[in-house]
């Protein structure tokens, strides 16, 4: 049989018209950068289509190889356990080959792009301040898992050390320490004259947008700081020329992600009960589920603040992961206990 090859872009899913819409459009940017492949996309969870939507699709166009890809930033719990499940899953059911690729990482690509959104925001600032009176703070999305996080801190530096920023710091969405609120009214007792704070997410969502309500909020006790708010990745062309760089080294063999640092393979310290754990993914519950925008969101699918949780609250469970809607974790299937859910910056200083 000859071998004809589709390309399967893999997303988390959101409640967020807006992100959701986002992250199709990369579909069509891939669509145009590989003509000479089938292009489908799928999320894990409160979207459609979900993944096996996608692949049902590139098998009904002929594919009998899939080239599948992680549409996320670092390889945690979603691109190490979740996705490689339900691809797993889906070869096995099938009799179908499907080859998965890595993360988008820490690249040099990324960095430019990363480097354009917050020279987008310094641009459009009225008021000039010298680099060495700016603190750039960058926001990750915060995972369970400290090799993930800690690329978000190697991000961070290398922006800060290129622009040459008077100081850097880090801060996540949720799951992780510290939080983007005491992270920023801890960076504001330090004195400079501006904070720009820079979503390092790859599109908009009910994360991206509560993390630009805390700059707010923090922005309004402290006037005497200029906050600037930098835009999210989303379709930069360096991030598209990772992609195809990521879906293209898939054929060449080079998809090996970094797993010097990861728990699942090495004791990492704080971590060591997850050695070997079982790879699963938590999602089949909530495939395609809620794949409505909340009834609280604005016209364009953007968090208004006004959900029950309220604008600041992630989680309602200590240890849970952080989603757009949180969800009960009583399916039949287990989660490792974050070790620090306790941790005064961390997710239980979002239940207020």
């Amino acid at each position: 049989m000859q071998e004809k090859l589709g390309v399967m872009l893999c997303g988390h899913g959101s409640r967020n018209r807006k992100a959701v819409t986002e992250f199709a459009n990369l579909s069509e940017h891939l669509k145009k950068r590989l003509p000479q492949y089938p292009v489908e996309f799928g999320y894990l969870e409160f979207a459609t289509p979900i993944i096996r939507d996608g692949l049902d699709k590139l098998r009904a166009e002929g594919a009998n190889r899939i080239l599948a890809v992680p549409g996320m930033l670092f390889a945690a719990g979603h691109a190490k356990n979740d996705i490689p499940s339900v691809l797993n899953a889906y070869a096995t059911q099938n009799n179908l080959r499907i080859d998965y690729g890595k993360d988008l990482g820490i690249d040099p690509k990324m960095i430019r792009a990363a480097g354009d959104r917050i020279q987008e925001a310094i641009d459009a600032s009225p008021n000039k301040v010298e680099k060495h009176d700016t603190l750039l703070l960058v926001v990750g999305r915060g995972a369970s898992d400290p090799d993930a996080n800690s690329n978000v801190a190697k991000v961070m530096r290398i922006l800060w050390e290129g622009f040459g920023f008077g100081w850097g710091e880090v801060a996540y969405s949720g799951v992780t320490f510290p939080l983007v609120e005491p992270a920023l009214e801890h960076v504001t007792k330090l004195g400079f004259k501006r904070i720009i704070v820079f979503p390092y997410f790859l599109f908009t969502g009910v994360l991206v947008q509560r993390i630009y309500m805390a700059a707010d909020a923090v922005a309004a006790k402290h006037p005497g700081v200029e906050f600037l708010k930098a835009p999210y990745l989303n379709d930069h062309p360096s991030v598209i020329d990772t992609f195809v760089e990521r879906i293209e080294q898939i054929i060449t063999g080079d998809i090996a992600m970094n797993c010097q640092m990861c728990k699942y393979r090495t004791q990492v310290l704080g971590f060591e009960a997850e050695v070997g754990a079982v790879q699963e993914s938590h999602h089949h519950h909530v495939e395609g589920m809620s794949a409505k925008a909340c009834d609280h969101c604005d016209a364009e699918g953007n968090c208004t603040g006004l959900c029950q949780d309220g604008p600041f609250k992630l989680a309602s469970l200590p240890n849970a992961h952080t989603h757009d809607q949180n969800h009960g974790h009583d399916h039949g299937h287990t989660h490792a206990v974050y070790p620090h859910a306790d941790h005064p910056m961390g997710p239980r200083t979002l239940k207020k």
